[in-house]
């Protein structure tokens, strides 16, 4: 039996990721701000990625209890500048964003190496979108052009870079490491606008999650395959 953690499960994709990741017989643990909003069938686990001492808590929970960790799925996000343009975008606007999307993550992930090392064959996913491709970016078209967001894509951009530095240096020790892109969902995080559902979002994250050995480590991808960085 495995054993998950999923940040920002109480709502949209990550309540969906951990819903899923429980239907694959694992023991999910649902990294909520209240205990409430925890899918049925996962244990509630509080954690706000920005608290240090409540990211350390969750690190001696599962390590307590388990002694290890087989799948982390970064997914705790908030997009701070939804609906400002670049111009617009203040540093306020940075330092919220990156607080949760990037150090939040770092934050989690330093503190489960221990438990994810212990596993033998863990997968760390992190939730990442196209809109942090900088190619796709520099195109000055499509959606990325039309999502021009400076903090929410710069944050994701970077989260692309330590996905890739981590997969680097936890190489040969089983652990694969993966950003992956669940598309334009309907969520709160999008305002609602996307075309695809949560559970449809959730399904890559999933696929990633449950990689068997060999599988691949420092890519970007979606549901159709493959993103440039």
């Amino acid at each position: 039996m495995k054993i998950a953690l999923v940040t920002g499960a109480g709502r949209g994709i990550g309540r969906e990721i951990a819903r899923q990741l429980g239907g694959h017989g694992m023991v999910v643990f649902a990294g909520v701000r209240d205990e409430s909003q925890a899918p049925e069938g996962t244990r509630p686990l509080l954690l706000d990625v920005t608290d240090e001492a409540a990211v350390a808590n969750a690190a001696k929970i599962v390590g307590e209890e388990f002694g290890r960790l087989d799948v982390l799925v970064n997914n705790a996000a908030i997009c701070g500048d939804l609906g400002v343009t670049p111009a617009e975008a203040t540093a306020g606007h940075m330092r919220a964003t990156y607080e949760v999307g990037v150090f939040g993550v770092v934050a989690v992930t330093h503190a489960m190496i221990p438990l994810l090392r212990a596993s033998g064959e863990a997968r760390v996913v992190n939730m990442t979108t196209r809109l942090a491709s900088l190619a796709l970016t520099s195109a000055r078209e499509g959606i990325n052009a039309e999502w021009a967001m400076l903090a929410y894509n710069s944050a994701k951009s970077a989260l692309n870079a330590i996905t890739v530095l981590y997969a680097n240096e936890l190489a040969g020790s089983g652990i694969l490491v993966n950003a992956v892109d669940p598309g334009h969902c309907a969520t709160d995080l999008t305002g609602h606008t996307g075309t695809r559902t949560a559970a449809q979002g959730a399904a890559v994250a999933v696929r990633m999650a449950t990689l068997g050995a060999g599988g691949p480590t420092g890519t970007f991808s979606s549901e159709e395959g493959p993103l440039p960085w």
